[in-house]
């Protein structure tokens, strides 16, 4: 591989490993009781902050102008892949885990894929091929994965004594049919989320290509709407003024880590990651955002793991595998139909040349 070709799969093993880290200590910020959506406006406020300085000097000469379309265009990008995905998203981490939060998202591609055939994006005629097949496969592992963590949660795999501060939260506040309610509802709000920013994606695809060259200033100003939009939201639950003022250090950590590792350092290494290699190939790197959550939740701060958990991610994992096999067959089978057609319009050319070449007699 050359050098070039090694600089988006480091940034992704870094960026993946550390959205994993991020969604560990997000959920345990919720755990103190913050309304999700006032954690998540900040978030986005504090994104926007950061990228500022980027913007201006970095894309001041090739940023487009400021058009009422271009606002409603980023308007929705921060719909779709900030306010709308993180309510449905922090809300179902609050009542799940990372483990299962990060799992669930590695549906992604397969949602994406699925979304694209229903949005006529995607051949349906290539699904007879062994490629296609391969990606139909991946979608229903992927799907069956994301039912298994939703539907089965298992015995608990940690000794009991060596993580007491979750054992004594899981007693306050999860007992018997309680705490079942709340995974399942949990699993769905994550498959919402999945789901919307599955949306995301596609749309943000369109959106780059009228847009290149601006991923500071686009994910800046997706991530003001977002504030704005993350900021209304939270009224769902709580208008009390109070509830935005935090002072628990932990959670202020959280809040600037998430904000500038999680949100602004993240859409902009994930959306130059895109640009450079597709969205497939990023694709493949979310299973090390879980198994970074997995790690980072169970090694530092304790939490139990689960049987279900355990199983529905290798499920999960697989299924992704599986369509991302498929997805290679497809390229490498296009590559190949490719050459037929170049040989014989090479053939075409040379002939051309003989015949240019040759002398008629006299």
């Amino acid at each position: 591989m050359k050098e070039e070709q090694w600089a988006p799969v480091i940034v992704m093993l870094i960026s993946s490993a550390a959205m994993g880290s991020v969604n560990a200590l997000v959920k345990k910020a919720l755990d103190f009781g913050v309304n999700h959506m006032i954690f998540a406006a900040y978030r986005m406020a504090i994104s926007a902050v950061i990228l500022v300085p980027f913007c201006y000097i970095w894309e001041r000469k090739t940023r487009p102008r400021l058009t009422f379309m271009l606002l409603v265009e980023h308007f929705i990008s921060g719909l779709l892949g900030a306010s709308l995905m993180q309510f449905f998203f922090l809300l179902g981490l609050s009542y799940t885990s990372p483990t299962v939060s990060m799992a669930l998202n590695s549906t992604l591609p397969a949602i994406t894929f699925a979304l694209a055939l229903i949005f006529r994006i995607e051949n349906v005629q290539n699904l007879k091929s062994k490629a296609g097949v391969l990606k139909v496969s991946g979608t229903l592992i992927c799907v069956l994965g994301a039912m298994f963590l939703t539907f089965y949660k298992g015995p608990q795999l940690s000794h009991h004594h060596s993580h007491p501060v979750a054992l004594h939260n899981n007693t306050l506040h999860n007992n018997g049919h309680d705490q079942t309610k709340k995974w399942l509802i949990g699993c769905l709000y994550l498959i919402i989320g999945t789901v919307l920013l599955s949306l995301w994606m596609l749309f943000q695809g369109k959106l780059s290509a009228k847009y290149p060259s601006t991923k500071y200033s686009s994910t800046c100003l997706m991530s003001v709407f977002a504030a704005f939009q993350c900021a209304i939201l939270s009224l769902y639950k709580s208008r009390d003024i109070q509830d935005w003022v935090i002072e628990d250090k932990l959670v202020i950590f959280v809040i600037f880590y998430a904000g500038i590792v999680g949100q602004a350092m993240s859409t902009v290494l994930t959306s130059w990651s895109i640009k450079m290699t597709g969205a497939v190939f990023v694709s493949t790197f979310i299973p090390v955002s879980l198994v970074s959550a997995t790690l980072f939740d169970f090694l530092i701060l304790h939490s139990p793991l689960y049987l279900g958990s355990i199983l529905g991610s290798i499920v999960t994992v697989t299924g992704l595998y599986v369509f991302l096999w498929g997805k290679k067959s497809e390229t490498h089978q296009s590559d190949s139909n490719s050459f037929p057609t170049s040989n014989v319009c090479q053939k075409i050319e040379n002939e051309d040349k003989n015949d240019s070449n040759t002398k008629l007699p006299n």
